[in-house]
């Protein structure tokens, strides 16, 4: 199996672990609106490898995370229902590694590598 153009990575920093079963999803922004192009769920290291096609064109994106379902599943209270980041894809030749840290009340985000 090939490695999407856009994966992430989402670890509980509450924890110290791999944020496992956190639903994910990747909209592309088209014709003035934004449209669902891939959905997926974290493994048991957090990843998700395979969101989206191999190959993707230049624009603007966003990946969108279910983290009130994922903390409501470990009985813990956060701020945050969905955590959205939206981002720009410049260089259609390249990864895009797009992390998310996370605890109930916090996130942190960069573009990895």
């Amino acid at each position: 199996m090939s490695t999407s153009h856009i994966t992430t990575h989402v670890l509980d920093t509450a924890l110290g672990r791999p944020a496992e079963g956190v639903a994910v999803e990747l909209d592309g922004h088209t014709g003035g609106e934004w449209v669902l192009l891939a959905s997926g769920i974290t493994d048991a290291q957090g990843r998700v490898k395979d969101l989206g096609p191999e190959r993707l064109e230049s624009g603007n994106y966003r990946l969108r995370f279910n983290t009130g379902a994922y903390f409501g599943g470990l009985n813990t209270e956060s701020f945050f229902p969905e955590v959205s980041l939206t981002f720009t894809l410049d260089h259609a030749e390249e990864h895009y590694h797009v992390p998310l840290l996370l605890s109930p009340f916090a996130f942190s985000t960069y573009r990895g590598s």
